[in-house]
């Protein structure tokens, strides 16, 4: 008998011998890592070889009792404990009854027919902590990264995953999935070549993997407060299932926007001008385009949400009608049972490819989530908005938001940075969201605290003219006092979204925030100088044996190539770039190849990164800068 089998019938006398032995024999012909240790993403279906009648959240559940030694991995002892133990949703004997009214207070739940698909997690480390976990959104996630995702060559084989089990949380710990969703939603974000892959993945491999997944997600505009890669590591079901969502809408709103779209022009109520539009969210803009269909079709009804409005399935029949005529009809309307009116609008929704997010039982309760996404996918599909004619009307106004373009990039990358400072309302459009100044306010707060005088701000929106001009007032009034170079600009001219103005500005506190930041990490807390910070990079790539030579400034013609800024990244951490990898950067391809592998590895290293490729690649210094600061502020 091994001193296995020995141990653990002494530890576990309710098994037989035999039993011990039949758990360790299977346990050791598993896929272990060189520690002994099972991965936890296939614990059940180890479990199950040896009770094949246990369910995948009951091996779940029991495994989430257990103090592992390793996170992520199990080890015999741990495996042996997950077998003994039966799972219970509850989190404790005797918890069931009452976690159901205290995760209503928790999370707001109303009814008995919603608490019914809820999850109810309980917190190993604190008893009375508890989330909810909405399991028709879990299931209809899944089933969207399982679309999604499908024959990736990395992780197609983990795929499908059961979207009627919580394995989606166990499957993105390592950060992989979460990757893939991330470029499938916005695509190129990261450079896949940077990311640990394979079966056995350690914890730093796994940590490295989340700080991509984390700092890409900044990137293309998730609120990521309070989440770090431990918490994905951990699988923490309630902040995976946020930020999958995030994620998902992303890529769902990625096509609502004018100057994707011009046709959305013809959205515009009587009256209202196209500065008032921008100033809608996107789910704001579905609204008001699936209204423009029902009134099209000459229906009596308007909906003004995601959830009451359409649990009858009515607007979405005459909807459906109204895109796709041919292939989709109102006969739903004359059905009384509101599960089977559902059933018949998904049928025509699944004639035009379109059934996704929702089943009727989500469109019944009004799941606002999952008939949003549905809603998006329609329109993302069949917007069905006939092109603007050039003598149609005067769309002088349009035409101006088009010639803003040219400032895109860098108005993304701002608005990008101000939405990670958590500021209130999300900036959308950042011409139009920092127009009444309160953005800008909390932006000056949050980095200089205490500095705004909140009792002379115009904080009740929304604003008339000259009390948005108040604001931006005291905005410009706040830069001057912190030595921002502001001549020639006034409040009226942020109001007024005038894009250089703007933009310097934003500039400006963006980089008091990355020199304060690096001014109280440094040992002598003095104020960094870019000349600083030019200074920092050279020496590293110096004395870590990089080939590039040393950069003059951030507007240095040899940064194009992406070389340098490769250089640095490896003299932070030697190997973190592979030789084979980095091109010689001749070619504009070949310098964006080589500048998208150096923002994906700053990613991995943990730095926050808000440019694009392009802008190493066209020597933006203003972003080049924001590059080197946070590698800097990491370093330190």
């Amino acid at each position: 008998m091994s001193s296995d089998i020995q141990r653990l019938s002494k530890k576990h006398p309710i098994l037989k011998p035999w039993d011990i032995e039949t758990i360790v024999n299977t346990f050791n012909s598993l896929e272990l890592d060189a520690n002994r240790g099972l991965d936890q993403r296939h614990l059940a279906t180890s479990v199950q070889k040896i009770e094949p009648e246990r369910q995948y959240d009951d091996i779940r559940a029991a495994l989430k009792k257990v103090e592992v030694s390793r996170n992520g991995m199990v080890e015999l002892d741990e495996f042996v404990i997950a077998i003994l133990r039966e799972g219970d949703k509850g989190g404790r004997p005797g918890a069931a009854a009452g976690a159901a009214p205290k995760a209503r207070a928790f999370e707001g739940i109303t009814s008995e027919r919603a608490y019914e698909r809820r999850t109810i997690l309980q917190s190993r480390q604190n008893a009375s902590s508890a989330h909810t976990i909405n399991e028709d959104e879990r299931e209809e996630f899944t089933n969207h990264i399982n679309f999604a995702l499908d024959g990736d060559k990395d992780i197609g084989y983990r795929l499908p995953i059961d979207p009627h089990t919580m394995q989606i949380f166990d499957e993105a710990r390592d950060g992989l999935i979460l990757s893939k969703l991330i470029n499938y939603s916005t695509p190129e974000t990261i450079d896949e070549r940077v990311l640990n892959r394979g079966r056995k993945l350690s914890p730093f491999q796994v940590t490295e993997n989340n700080n991509v997944v984390i700092n890409s997600a900044k990137a293309i505009g998730c609120s990521v407060v309070n989440i770090g890669s431990q918490d994905l590591a951990e699988g923490r079901e309630h902040l995976l299932l946020g930020l999958i969502w995030q994620i998902i809408k992303i890529g769902l709103f990625a096509n609502i926007d004018i100057k994707l779209h011009p046709e959305l022009y013809r959205l515009l109520q009587d009256g209202e001008t196209l500065d008032d539009f921008l100033k809608l969210p996107a789910d704001a803009i579905l609204l008001r385009w699936f209204n423009y269909h029902l009134a099209a079709a000459g229906w009596h009804r308007r909906v003004s949400n995601f959830s009451g409005d359409i649990k009858d399935s009515e607007n979405y029949a005459v909807l459906l009608s109204q895109l796709v005529p041919s292939q989709c009809n109102r006969d739903a309307l004359h059905e009384r049972d509101l599960m089977e009116r559902a059933e018949m609008v998904l049928q025509s929704a699944d004639r035009i490819g379109c059934r996704r997010y929702v089943s009727p039982k989500t469109i019944v309760n009004g799941n606002p989530k999952l008939n949003l996404a549905f809603v998006a996918h329609l329109f993302n599909t069949h917007p069905c908005l006939a092109p603007l004619e050039e003598d149609e009307t005067d769309h002088a106004e349009l035409d101006e938001l088009l010639f803003r373009s040219q400032y895109d990039r860098e108005a993304r990358a701002f608005a990008l940075w101000l939405n990670s400072l958590n500021v209130d309302p999300f900036v959308n459009y950042l011409f139009e969201d920092l127009k009444n100044g309160l953005v800008l306010l909390q932006a000056f707060d949050k980095i200089f605290p205490g500095s705004v005088n909140w009792k002379k701000a115009n904080t009740r929106t929304p604003l008339m003219r000259f009390k948005e001009i108040e604001n931006t007032n005291m905005v410009v009034d706040m830069g001057k006092a912190h030595r921002f170079s502001l001549v020639g600009i006034q409040g009226a001219d942020i109001t007024d979204g005038v894009p250089t103005l703007v933009l310097a500005i934003v500039w400006q506190l963006m980089r008091a925030n990355i020199i304060q930041t690096l001014g109280s990490l440094s040992a002598h807390g003095r104020e960094i100088t870019d000349a600083d910070m030019v200074k920092w990079a050279n020496n590293v790539v110096a004395t870590s044996g990089g080939q590039s030579p040393p950069i003059r400034s951030f507007s240095d013609p040899a940064l194009a190539s992406g070389r340098y800024l490769l250089d640095v990244l490896n003299g932070m951490k030697h190997g973190i770039v592979d030789p084979q990898l980095v091109t010689a950067g001749h070619t504009e391809d070949d310098m964006k190849m080589n500048a998208k592998y150096a923002i994906s590895i700053a990613r991995k290293l943990g730095a926050t990164i808000f440019l694009l490729p392009e802008d190493i690649v066209e020597v933006k210094p203003k972003m080049i800068l924001t590059f080197i600061g946070s590698l800097m502020a990491i370093q330190h």
